[in-house]
């Protein structure tokens, strides 16, 4: 059987920086006949929910009223890391456009919803890890 690191938030999981979750139904249809591992790296970074919305800005992960968590996303991508290497994992299903899981896409750091070119924090360390990284918008 295949596992795979999901974003929490995508299985249900109400841990968006709101409160909510991004629940899709194709991706909990996997299930199936794969291991599907909720991960919340924000959470794991030992971020509350709710939080403050963040985005990534010069290199650094700022939330709107101008908190620097950068701390607590590289732990969260570390823990991430750490749950999918001992799950025997080397997929991965994240968030797009999210400061943490986003692949291609994030937003440009100034809370206005303008998106760029980039990666989040955890995509980027398990892209370092040889992980195959999907998105929601792939499947």
């Amino acid at each position: 059987m295949e596992y795979i690191i999901v974003s929490a938030c995508l299985l249900g999981v109400n841990c968006k920086y709101d409160g909510g979750n991004n629940l899709n139904e194709k991706i909990l249809s996997l299930t199936i006949d794969k291991i599907l591992i909720p991960v919340c790296p924000e959470q794991l970074g030992g971020l509350p929910t709710p939080r403050d919305p963040a985005e990534i800005k010069c290199g650094k992960v700022v939330t709107g009223s101008g908190m620097d968590i950068t701390e607590n996303f590289l732990l969260g991508a570390a823990e991430t890391l750490k749950i999918a290497r001992l799950s025997g994992c080397n997929k991965a299903i994240l968030k797009q456009r999210s400061p943490s899981c986003g692949k291609g896409q994030i937003y440009d750091g100034n809370h206005q919803h303008n998106l760029i070119s980039g990666n989040g924090i955890t995509t980027d360390l398990l892209l370092q890890n040889n992980f195959e990284i999907l998105t929601e918008e792939d499947l």
